[in-house]
């Protein structure tokens, strides 16, 4: 990952350096709203999760059972780990950020552990092939996505492939967007914190800034450059609607209003999708009153179920190519969409041809 650096006469080697630091750390470190609607939700229905999670997806088996033998093969994000040991003439390491998961792992005698997707503990070329299925539409920022799949690159080695799937903004059950929580502007401030330049007025009050923006550095109000969430948007078009969105006066007609609010909802690509615990398996876990109690989760009697919101990003056509684009010095040798996600194949350049 290139860490951002900021030049200035005035500054020192020594401080130079710190500033890199904070900018890389701000990228590791997790979110309030992962730990809370991602990490907890999966911790909390890990056996349920896992009970409905066995079914293999045909593409990623094939990419599987195509990688040579004797492949060391690491699944980054391995859930209940049922991809792991699918080509029996390959070796498999998982891992997942989720401890519950990683322990039914475990019991399974698998070769697992406990690792954040944006920070993963294995050497550079450690495996000759690596899988992300289902995880980065977890992550809630940009550059931690970016990050992820920079990680993903780097543990591989020179000539390896990467699989990646996501799921896609372009589901084939359009019924599928009706159940799902589009993300509200009180979860913003939940999100970065109190004190944030998010939370000024000009922000909060116009429509088109969306969570994608949210800055993972503390920079003031004045440095940040506010950035679209609605990203098939290009740069100057967006530069456009942001002056627009300035120069709305307070007796703004409804209609533009409703414009607005309709175009953000088209581009909405921040859920809460929910997850519905049934009491008899609520009842094994202790996290389920937990979560009733602290309100992460709520009780539906019509279904009798605990209900968990999970956040998700999902990623509209062509997001997924272009996050991946020049990362670690991979290429993308194949992209496809199979079953409602994105897919792409990278490959890592030949050791001869990296620097």
């Amino acid at each position: 990952m290139r860490d951002i650096k900021v030049k200035a006469s005035s500054k020192s080697p020594h401080e130079e350096e710190e500033v890199q630091i904070s900018s890389s750390s701000s990228v590791k470190s997790t979110p309030e709203i992962e730990k809370k609607y991602v990490h907890r939700v999966y911790d909390a229905i890990a056996p349920h999760f896992s009970s409905t999670r066995f079914a293999k997806w045909p593409k990623v088996a094939a990419f599987l059972e195509s990688l040579p033998s004797g492949s060391v093969i690491l699944d980054a994000g391995c859930g209940n780990g049922k991809y792991l040991g699918l080509n029996p003439n390959c070796f498999f390491i998982g891992c997942d950020i989720s401890n519950p998961l990683i322990k039914i792992c475990s019991e399974k005698g698998q070769e697992v552990l406990v690792a954040d997707a944006v920070n993963l503990p294995y050497r550079e070329g450690f495996g000759d092939s690596a899988i992300s299925i289902a995880v980065l539409h977890h992550l809630s920022t940009e550059n931690r996505r970016k990050k992820a799949i920079e990680e993903l690159v780097r543990v591989v080695k020179p000539g390896g492939f990467v699989l990646i799937t996501v799921w896609a903004a372009e589901q084939e059950d359009k019924t599928l967007l009706t159940k799902w929580t589009p993300l509200s502007p009180k979860y913003v401030e939940e999100w970065v914190g109190p004190g944030s330049p998010m939370n000024s007025p000009r922000v909060r009050n116009n429509p088109f800034f969306g969570l994608e923006s949210i800055p993972e550095t503390e920079v003031s109000a004045k440095e940040q450059k506010v950035e679209n969430s609605l990203e098939s948007i290009p740069e100057i078009e967006e530069s456009a609607r942001e002056q627009k969105a300035e120069s709305i006066p307070e007796e703004k007609d409804e209609k533009s209003v409703e414009e607005s609010l309709k175009a953000m909802k088209m581009n909405q690509q921040e859920y809460f999708v929910p997850w519905h615990l049934p009491y008899h398996r609520a009842e094994v876990s202790g996290a389920s009153a937990s979560a009733l109690a602290s309100g992460l989760a709520k009780k539906d009697d019509r279904k009798g179920a605990v209900v968990y919101n999970r956040y998700y990003h999902v990623f509209s056509e062509g997001e997924l190519e272009r996050l991946a684009f020049g990362a670690g010095n991979a290429v993308i040798v194949d992209r496809f969409y199979d079953k409602s996600n994105w897919c792409i194949v990278l490959q890592k350049a030949a050791a001869s041809n990296q620097d």
